[in-house]
């Protein structure tokens, strides 16, 4: 596995035990399907969240929120609509929220929620 791939696994892991710890339950981590991936599937009292993980090991090539386009948005609320089709899970509200992680080599990884984007 390539070290891009390794920081990638270790902050989506970081991020869902920071939910975890905000009382937001992870249902669901890495959902694939032809048309893309889902990082974090969650649930946040009555609303499902569906969090797209961005992890950096520092802001050399900027922000890790930076990375987030409209377009990328975009998919994202199509894949959390294929998601909720494809499961029983019924909830009234969807959220979609972006997680950076900044985990430097040496030092204590700093996270950053946004909840309700785009």
């Amino acid at each position: 596995m390539r070290a891009k791939d390794i920081l990638g696994r270790r902050g989506e892991e970081l991020a869902a035990e920071f939910l975890e710890d905000q009382g937001i339950r992870v249902v669901e981590q890495n959902w694939r399907c032809a048309a893309g991936e889902l990082d974090i599937v969650a649930v946040d009292g009555d609303t499902l969240v569906v969090a797209e993980v961005k992890t950096r090991s520092s802001l050399d090539y900027g922000h890790p929120f930076e990375a987030l386009t409209d377009r990328k948005v975009a998919r994202l609320h199509h894949l959390a609509g294929r998601w909720a089709g494809e499961h029983s899970l019924r909830l009234p509200r969807r959220r979609l929220d972006a997680i950076a992680v900044l985990a430097p080599r040496g030092s204590e990884p700093v996270i950053e929620h946004l909840k309700g984007i785009g």
